[in-house]
């Protein structure tokens, strides 16, 4: 592994050079980023970027063999005429494949030829997918060391073995992933920040204290702009990929298709969560939560439906009788008891399980919490039943999903789920020696909190699908 005092360790450094790659990568960047999936800022121009880092992972100048840039950039994105604070530029993780030109199985990857710079008359491109560039990503976390502001790490014990072919996956969400000959997989963070990323963190704790539920981080890799000094930011996490299972809510949906019986599945998936929780609160932190914590918490959840009301109408009628949900919470702490909090998955649903086959053997995935929210937001302790209500609402979605493309089957699907709630909860019962039905006021509340969200989400992504939240919200509503 190159050290960082390498030649080859960037490009260009901020003072001798690095302004003027950016000058030249910033028209070609300010067109192809918006346009991407894991894009945080959509809806707001991009003005221009700051360089946080750059690092040549291969030379990029010169020659006919593909070259590999690393590159942190700030996205400067002026707020709109309501926000009344700034805005805290996004960072953003990119990887650059740079070539004299590009061979056709590449085109679609095309980001655009810089006019000048360093870079000027060459071909920029997005190195993932070129199996060249992804091969070296792999054989850096093979060899841990550093390279300029990047620091690879292997989870020790751990054996990588060489030349397992990469393949970039085609469904992205907020992050980017490539497998590697069906034996791991890297996920790259493309939106980072100081802090180490729950998805490396809560994975690493759970293998290390001996759970199975979680595939065991094989190497990950960060980055420290700032030399030693603050938090490192988690840039990617390599794990065992699991080939032949089946996320939780492909299985729902065929269940609900063949009027089968789903709820051995939920149980057995409620005794994995609860086994997930038994061991975070083992091997991390567990805190108190009492009247000032309860109070917070209800007043963010206030604050959430006021914003979502305020964009999508059709939540306003309920509004008074959400906040009575809400306030419920605030009210626990007049009791004088205090509640536990943890470390949690904090964006659970029926897509973060996988199963095997017809085992019923559950592995849990995606820790990253909900990417929106800041990092620190997500590593706070929260109420494990943040997360049964995440499950809880799957079940719902899945229900009503089943019953919007299937005239005459909305009863038999609201008891299918009815079924499969009451089934998860007994198993999480079952292995944790507390059931979260118990905690009624809590559930309610994270379960109206979570509709209200998918409420706002669907509003702007998907209005077809507005019928399904808002079924819910009428539910939680009749207070």
């Amino acid at each position: 592994m190159s050290d960082s005092s390498s030649p080859r360790a960037a490009v260009a450094t901020r003072e001798s050079g690095g302004a003027a790659l950016l000058r030249s990568l910033t028209p070609l960047l300010t067109e192809w980023l918006p346009r991407q999936r894991w894009f945080a800022g959509k809806g707001r121009p991009v003005s221009g970027f700051t360089l946080v880092a750059v690092t040549e992972l291969l030379p990029c100048t010169s020659g006919a063999a593909p070259g590999l840039l690393h590159l942190l950039v700030r996205a400067q994105q002026p707020g709109g005429p309501e926000q009344t604070h700034p805005v805290p530029a996004d960072c953003y993780q990119l990887l650059l494949g740079v070539r004299p030109a590009l061979p056709p199985p590449l085109a679609g990857s095309l980001i655009g030829h810089p006019v000048d710079g360093p870079l000027r008359g060459r071909t920029v491109y997005e190195a993932l997918h070129d199996p060249r560039l992804a091969a070296v990503l792999l054989e850096r976390l093979r060899s841990p060391g550093r390279l300029g502001p990047l620091r690879f790490q292997r989870e020790r014990g751990t054996v990588i073995p060489t030349g397992l072919p990469p393949r970039p996956l085609s469904v992205e969400q907020s992050n980017s992933s490539v497998v590697y000959g069906d034996r791991y997989i890297l996920k790259l963070f493309r939106r980072v920040s100081p802090g180490v990323n729950p998805d490396l963190e809560l994975p690493l704790a759970l293998a290390r204290a001996g759970s199975d539920r979680v595939p065991a981080p094989a190497a990950w890799f960060e980055a420290r702009p700032g030399g030693e000094v603050g938090e490192p930011m988690t840039l990617g996490v390599l794990q065992p990929f699991l080939p032949g299972t089946s996320d939780g809510w492909q299985l729902a949906l065929r269940s609900l298709a063949a009027h089968g019986d789903f709820t051995g599945a939920a149980w057995a998936l409620g005794q994995a969560i609860a086994e997930v929780h038994t061991t975070l609160a083992e091997a991390l932190p567990v805190t108190a939560l009492r009247r000032r914590q309860l109070e917070f918490i209800a007043s963010g959840m206030n604050e959430r439906l006021e914003a979502a009301a305020a964009s999508v109408p059709a939540l306003r009628p309920y509004r008074g009788r959400l906040h009575a949900v809400f306030n419920a919470v605030a009210d626990l702490g007049h009791s004088g008891r205090a509640w536990s909090a943890q470390r949690i998955h904090g964006d659970l649903h029926l897509g973060q399980a996988l199963c095997a086959g017809r085992t019923d053997r559950w592995s849990i995935i995606d820790f990253e919490g909900e990417p929106a929210r800041p990092i620190a937001e997500r590593r706070r302790p929260q109420p494990v039943v943040r997360d049964i209500a995440g499950i809880l609402r799957s079940f719902d979605y899945a229900a009503c999903q089943h019953a919007r493309v299937s005239s005459g089957d909305a009863r038999w699907a609201r008891e299918w789920a009815e079924k499969n709630r009451d089934a998860y909860c007994s198993g999480y019962a079952d292995a944790s020696g507390s059931d979260p039905r118990d905690e009624d006021v809590l559930l309610r509340a994270y379960e109206t909190d979570k509709a209200v969200y998918e409420v706002l989400y669907e509003a702007r992504h998907r209005p077809a699908w507005l019928a399904i939240p808002m079924s819910a919200i009428h539910r939680l509503a009749d207070v």
